[in-house]
């Protein structure tokens, strides 16, 4: 994909610094799980977003308070861009009681309400029929949230996305469908599966608008999702946002990825979004010291933070009944 690295005007330089700050901080957040998880601190499947961090921290950083975010599995990233603490994160998955679900949700499942990421869900595509939920809501309480389900390329192919798209356009929700389309279906490439890849355009068929957008640029995520925030706070519909990226991890924890073609993920390293958003920012000006700094307070954080929930006591197996509900 082309894309440009025109320098930044000179009011937008600190907003750009603290966009690479989240994404350092999502970065080192995942290969600190990464690594307490070969290590056997954390249990289970893990979903990594290594290479995706550009599409947390611009749309949320467009989004408002009160915004509902509902994610996949591979969640990390869009939790640490709502403002979820990294402690709290890391001692959910760790099973610490000072976890955001106290050591209950772990990698695949958790939730943080209280700064607007309404979690994760391990059924693809799943997450989308809750938002609309969630947007219905708004729209009865007259609050003007908007929800933002997220799902990757290969949930496109489940019936529960067509039937949230359908129903938020005939209802015309203040629904967000993100489809963070890293080219694989799990194992799969998308183009395989598909008729037309391009898939944004099934929008249409819902009555819908839909794009398809650079999600390794960070400011081309921010500005999109900023002007069709505003469309569903104006009551104008749903809208389908097809953000371009590419992981540079397996699909999961344990991947060998024997199913990418050799030289894929060294060729996308040249691109990924914090090289990017770093090239932008020297090209404007910023020094390399300062470009540093912002690395080295994000692996900072994550440190103290995996620290702590280290130190964190586990959960308790005398309240593993609580909180339950069915």
């Amino acid at each position: 994909m082309n894309y440009t690295l025109e320098p930044l005007a000179a009011d937008a330089v600190s907003e750009a610094l603290e966009l690479l700050l989240t994404m350092h901080r999502i970065r080192f957040l995942e290969e600190k799980i990464s690594e307490l998880r070969r290590q056997g601190d954390i249990q289970g499947s893990v979903h990594l977003c290594i290479g995706q961090e550009a599409i947390y921290a611009g749309a949320c950083a467009a989004l408002q308070r009160g915004d509902r975010v509902f994610s996949t599995y591979r969640g990390h990233g869009w939790a640490l861009a709502c403002g979820v603490p990294s402690e709290g994160i890391l001692a959910e998955l760790l099973a610490r009681e000072t976890g955001v679900c106290r050591g209950r949700g772990g990698s695949a499942y958790f939730s943080a309400v209280d700064w607007g990421f309404y979690g994760e869900n391990s059924i693809v595509g799943a997450g989308a029929p809750i938002a609309c939920g969630a947007a219905l809501a708004s729209l009865h309480a007259g609050d003007g949230a908007i929800a933002v389900t997220a799902f990757g390329d290969g949930a496109m192919n489940q019936g529960a996305i067509a039937e949230a798209m359908n129903f938020a356009s005939y209802q015309r929700l203040p629904v967000m469908f993100v489809c963070e389309n890293n080219t694989y279906a799990e194992l799969t490439p998308i183009a395989e599966t598909v008729r037309d890849p391009a898939l944004f355009r099934r929008a249409r068929a819902f009555g819908m608008d839909g794009v398809r957008i650079d999600g390794n640029n960070v400011h081309e995520v921010q500005t999109c999702v900023a002007h069709y925030a505003k469309q569903l706070r104006d009551g104008k519909g749903p809208v389908l946002i097809e953000m371009m990226t590419q992981r540079l991890v397996g699909h999961y924890y344990g991947d060998m990825q024997s199913y990418r073609p050799a030289g894929e993920v060294t060729q996308a390293k040249l691109h990924e979004p914090i090289v990017r958003l770093r090239e932008r920012l020297r090209r404007s000006g910023v020094s390399e010291d300062t470009l540093d700094a912002q690395c080295a307070k994000a692996a900072l954080d994550i440190n103290e933070a995996t620290q702590r929930a280290l130190e964190a006591p586990l959960a308790s197996e005398a309240t593993v009944m609580e909180h339950l509900y069915a």
